[in-house]
């Protein structure tokens, strides 16, 4: 049978601060190898015969996704945008209905899109061996094969073999265990622990959902039924998701069904939820250190250094953290590492911004880095693809001054349109509608000086825009 994929491509990613942030999490980051987490996910996917996937994300993330696929040369089919998170079991379903209502009724292979797999030879492996049962109407979740004893992992008990040979029986789902219960299951051999990766069909997971929890299935469904297309953006009807109920597939589905089939997987898997776990996938030098970015290191052990926009030297450290963005810097015993999420409410607790971007932000048309500011003024570095435009828009508190920096602009300054090139530059006054676009072949370098008695992102006015960023359209 034609398999599908869904892959679940929300969350924050928090307990990798400062490198994930609210509006660029984990999923989205290059943290090993040149490949991001979610194009990494679509790679592995190769060996197995699969239909383009269908995503599943946040609103605020939607042109992430989308430019991670054109990079990685990958079609998709459809980007299904949440207007809130309501966990796996309506994500799932919400891809379920999506894949039902174009004439088929595949298998789904649930992946999030931000784990790491280091032998996707048996990945691809243990999905394939699963796909007979799943096409009889099992629901197959895949179970990790333990190599340590490990407390933030839930855990599944096997019950007695399948006739296929292939698959045991799920007698049971366990929470996260204390380490001595985590010990026990390991030494028992009759426990896996809990990917979160599944494969069904699309018509049997709705079903099992639908006699478990009604309420779910009915608020996905009709979610479902008032949908939009934008690009590859699929939107649901808000009003009916947000009735949802905020549940697990776990929950939902999988501990009350009597369908539920685990299949081993020995893959080097791991969820990266914290910078140790990091650590240990990482391929380490001699003196177990992982350095990424411009380090240097003398006397040093079993370190992880994560250098993105400065040098940086260790001496004399042992089981430590180091990761450097341009606006924060993170140093961390490595056996504390989870408490990084009270850094993360902390910073939202006291409203500042580095817990929700980076000083570099991303957006569909380009990028922009806030290089300096201060009382009044605000310096950006701004980067606009080519062929790439601003929305038509206007300010009531700033004015702004643009220099080119490499590249040609087309700026709108009221009435006027005017070509700039390197060294050339315009203002454009308060209260002015004006827009940018980048109409050449290199991407377009500009410096952006702010000024004015408000500077947030929230004093844009937008009257056109190519992204479907104008409120009320």
């Amino acid at each position: 049978m034609k398999i599908t994929p869904i892959i679940m491509a929300g969350g924050s990613g928090s307990r990798l601060w400062p490198l994930s942030r609210q509006q660029f999490p984990k999923q989205f980051l290059s943290l090993l190898g040149t490949q991001s987490m979610l194009q990494a996910t679509i790679a592995r996917l190769k060996d197995i015969e699969h239909a383009p996937a269908i995503v599943i994300c946040n609103e605020e993330h939607r042109f992430v996704v989308a430019e991670q696929f054109l990079q990685s040369k990958t079609a998709n089919s459809g980007i299904i945008l949440e207007p809130v998170g309501r966990n796996t079991a309506p994500a799932i379903a919400l891809a379920a209905f999506k894949a039902l209502s174009e004439g088929s009724d595949p298998l789904l292979l649930v992946l999030a899109a931000d784990h790491v797999i280091k032998d996707e030879k048996a990945f691809c492996d243990s999905v394939n061996r699963a796909v007979t049962l799943a096409g009889n109407g099992d629901l197959v979740t895949f179970g990790i094969v333990p190599t340590q004893v490990e407390t933030g992992y839930g855990y599944i008990k096997r019950g007695e073999i399948g006739d296929s040979g292939i698959g045991y029986k799920v007698a049971q789902f366990v929470e996260k265990p204390s380490y001595d219960v985590a010990n026990e299951y390991v030494n028992s051999g009759d426990y896996y622990w809990n990917s979160g990766m599944f494969l069904f069909k699309a018509s049997v997971y709705l079903a099992e959902l639908k006699l478990y929890r009604p309420d779910i299935f009915t608020a996905c469904e009709k979610a479902m039924s008032e949908t939009v297309s934008d690009f590859d953006f699929v939107r649901i009807n808000k009003e009916s998701f947000e009735s949802c109920p905020d549940e697990s597939i776990d929950y939902a589905v999988m501990e009350k069904t009597h369908h539920a089939v685990v299949v081993p997987m020995d893959c080097g898997w791991s969820d990266v939820g914290s910078w140790s776990a990091l650590w240990e996938v990482s391929d380490k030098d001699d003196n177990g250190n992982v350095f990424r970015g411009d380090v240097i290191s003398h006397d040093s052990q079993n370190i992880y250094v994560n250098a993105s926009d400065k040098l940086v030297t260790t001496i004399g450290l042992n089981d430590v953290v180091i990761v450097e963005t341009k606006d924060a810097i993170l140093v961390s015993k490595m056996s504390a590492v989870q408490q990084v999420k009270g850094i993360v409410q902390q910073l939202k607790s006291n409203e500042r911004n580095e817990w929700l971007h980076h000083r570099e932000v991303y957006r569909p048309w380009g990028q922009y880095d806030s290089i300096d500011n201060g009382d009044r003024f605000q310096v950006k570095r701004i980067t606009v693809k080519p062929g790439a435009k601003l929305s038509v828009q206007m300010h009531h508190h700033r004015a702004e001054h643009w220099i080119v920096v490499s590249g040609t602009a087309k700026v709108t300054n009221g009435e006027k349109v005017i070509l700039l090139t390197e060294n050339q530059s315009t203002y454009i006054p308060v209260g002015v509608i004006h827009a940018l676009e980048n109409p050449g072949k290199v991407p377009l370098e500009l410096i952006e000086v702010q000024s004015g008695s408000y500077l947030g992102e929230d004093d844009i006015v937008r009257f056109e825009d190519r992204y479907g960023r104008v409120e009320g359209k």
